[in-house]
């Protein structure tokens, strides 16, 4: 991170001394010579101004140079930078925790605050004063934090197509309203940035065959939000399309409310939508309620998801001739849990549901239908090769079909693991459906069978740590937004609790329902979850507290250590010469990760029974050193989950065998020195 260079002036203010009266005028042609006594008094004066203004400056130059010599060696001299300032209070107080002569690592002290000091006494100060939140702007970039703004608003129509390419976050309320023919095309939007967010409400409302195009939306962002709300109401023909939409978005983030409702035949296509995304949330409410025709197509949704999650409320409620395909959906992804409630119910009539390989090589999930299809009339759905997950999911149907007419449902070749209550027993037909208790079902995870979600080059056995191995580094970049920690005199001073959540997004402007309040919310909550067995956790938010934390698990003789660089990631490298912390034996650590919040936050926790080791990492062809990476091997992991994704890539399970992985970038592992 490039450190924000204070520039100072120093200025030496005259001491004020009793003024020597004199009643003589100022010299003139006609006055007579000062007498030698006064002449005397003028020379002492000086020569008294002067002795102590060397008496000053010695005194001032010999405190800052005992700083600067109590500088450990290999950080940066203080001389560079104000000895005031939060860097240099932090390497202070390394000095005074940390018994050994090893300097604060360069990587650590690189993320401590760049506020200079008197804008450090001026936050600190609002901070105690709760009225931070006033001067959010100026604290945000002063204090290199990561902060959420509000898009800006077009509430204007357009009376031509329009192309959004290469464009960022802005809220579109009542946009092509009324518009007949057309298309509007949102292709690269909000493109390689932190946070993308976006509104569309009331969007192509009342309009007649106008085209929605979204390709390639959010691509590679950290947080990406958008709300469709009443979007496409009332309309007549025409289609929206989203393709790539949210691909490899860290939080990915998706409501839409009201979609299509009253329309006719508008038609919706989600291909490829949030792939290879991490956690997130997906919300279709009240979607296509009272339409007429509106065939809906999920195709390659979710893929290679972690933790993906989709509701489906009250959707096509209502509506007639309802047509809905999901194709792939969720399939190679990591726990996808996906809940319908209320959906095609009500009095619809003739839906045509399809859902084709769904949740396929899908690492367990959970799938809930409650009231699906309730009191609808000449409904079909069909499940085609549903659920064949490697590890077994669990799939609750509720009600499903219960008081329709001429309901059709057929399930082929379907997995284990289903609960089925209260389910309407007409016009239901089970083919190769693989029941509970049957010894026939999904395959269990081995090392020749990996899904692609579980990224096998990320978890590797403790033997291939050995001199001239060649193997396929993960991609160990840091993909959490660039941020700074804040001095504990300021952290000390917000809340930071979820009980205390009002006055959390106070400070950081959160709006009701935002995503940065769930960011928000949901990292307090992972914070205060309860400790796992043998775990001790805390979140930090200054150095400081990393420092004391790390020092109340492992002592005082501790040392911080993360993987130099992140050359080698996501390509084949050798391993060179091999060291093994404290000889290689096994020790406790204490680990820290980022968590996502706007100042720079670790999850930090102590991590026993591991060996930690560092290796030179080469370029494969030429042998030259390229990189210094850092491998934790965790010994014992029978407390791990049995769907953990280290199983899935190396086979096995709980406590059957030691997996290793590297530190990834700005992540970083304390031990005790070695």
């Amino acid at each position: 991170m490039k450190e924000k260079t204070n520039y100072k002036l120093f200025f030496i203010y005259k001491i004020p001394f009793p003024s020597i009266k004199s009643h003589h005028h100022p010299p003139h042609a006609h006055s007579n010579p000062p007498s030698t006594h006064t002449h005397r008094q003028m020379k002492m004066d000086k020569r008294v101004k002067f002795n102590i203004f060397c008496f000053l400056f010695v005194l001032l130059s010999s405190i800052f140079v005992s700083i600067v010599e109590a500088t450990p060696p290999g950080v940066a001299n203080l001389s560079k930078s104000n000895p005031f300032s939060p860097k240099s209070s932090i390497t202070r107080y390394w000095k005074t925790q940390i018994s050994n002569r090893f300097p604060i690592p360069s990587f650590l002290l690189s993320k401590a605050s760049p506020l200079s000091p008197f804008e450090f006494s001026l936050f600190t100060k609002l901070a105690s004063n709760h009225s931070l939140s006033s001067h959010l702007s100026s604290f945000c970039s002063s204090a290199d934090l990561f902060c959420f703004s509000d898009p800006t608003s077009i509430n204007s129509g357009r009376l031509k197509d329009t192309n959004f390419a290469v464009y960022n976050s802005k809220r579109f309320s009542t946009y092509g309203s009324s518009q007949v023919g057309g298309a509007d095309t949102f292709k690269n939007y909000s493109e390689n940035i932190n946070f993308a967010s976006s509104g569309f409400a009331r969007y192509s409302g009342i309009s007649t065959g106008h085209h929605e195009g979204f390709t390639s939306y959010a691509t590679d962002a950290n947080v990406a939000n958008s709300n469709f709300t009443s979007y496409a109401t009332d309309a007549t023909g025409g289609n929206g399309d989203f393709t790539s939409y949210m691909p490899r978005v860290n939080v990915p983030d998706l409501r839409f409310a009201s979609y299509s409702a009253n329309g006719n035949n508008h038609a919706m296509s989600f291909k490829s939508y949030v792939d290879d995304t991490n956690s997130g949330n997906q919300q279709f409410m009240n979607y296509g309620k009272n339409g007429n025709g509106v065939p809906v197509g999920f195709t390659g949704y979710g893929d290679t998801s972690n933790v993906i999650g989709s509701t489906f409320s009250h959707y096509a409620d209502l509506a007639n001739d309802a047509n809905d395909t999901f194709k792939a959906y969720s399939s190679n992804a990591n726990n996808p849990k996906n809940d319908f409630k209320a959906y095609g119910g009500n009095s619809g009539n003739a839906g045509s549901d399809s859902f084709v390989s769904y949740r396929d090589g899908a690492n367990s999930g959970t799938d809930t239908f409650l009231s699906y299809g309730r009191k609808s009339n000449s409904g079909k759905t069909n499940f085609v090769n549903y659920g064949k997950s490697f590890n077994p999911g669990v799939d609750s149907f509720r009600e499903y079909g219960k008081g329709s007419t001429g309901q059709s449902t057929g399930f082929s070749i379907y997995a284990l693991n289903t609960t089925f209550k209260d389910y309407t027993k007409t016009g239901v037909t089970f083919g190769q459906y693989t029941k509970p208790g049957s010894k026939t079902g999904p395959t269990k995870v081995s090392g020749s069978l990996v899904n692609k979600w579980s990224e096998p080059v990320k978890f590797f056995r403790e033997k291939m740590l050995k001199k001239g191995t060649v193997m396929t580094m993960p991609d160990i970049v840091d993909k959490m937004p660039k941020r700074s920690f804040l001095p504990r005199a300021i952290t000390s001073k917000l809340p930071f609790a979820t009980d205390k959540i009002s006055g959390v997004k106070e400070v950081f402007q959160a709006r009701d329902g935002s995503v940065l309040e769930r960011v928000l919310t949901n990292t307090l909550s992972e914070c205060e979850r309860a400790p796992s067995q043998g775990e001790t956790k805390q979140c930090v938010g200054s150095i400081e507290d990393m420092i004391d934390f790390a020092v109340s698990v492992l002592g005082h003789d501790v040392v911080a250590r993360t993987t130099e660089n992140v050359r080698g990631s996501k390509e084949k490298v050798m391993i060179g010469e091999v060291k093994g912390v404290n000889g290689g034996k096994l020790t406790k650590s204490v680990s820290c990760h980022q968590s996502l919040y706007p100042y720079l936050l670790y999850y930090c926790h102590s991590v026993p029974k591991v060996r930690v080791y560092v290796a030179d990492i080469l370029d494969v062809y030429n042998k030259a050193k390229i990189n210094t990476g850092v491998a934790i091997c965790h010994i014992d992991t029978s407390a791990w989950s049995p769907g953990h994704g280290a199983f899935v890539a190396l086979g096995s399970g709980p406590g059957l065998i030691e997996v290793c992985h590297w530190i990834f970038e700005n992540d970083m592992t304390w031990t005790t020195s070695d």
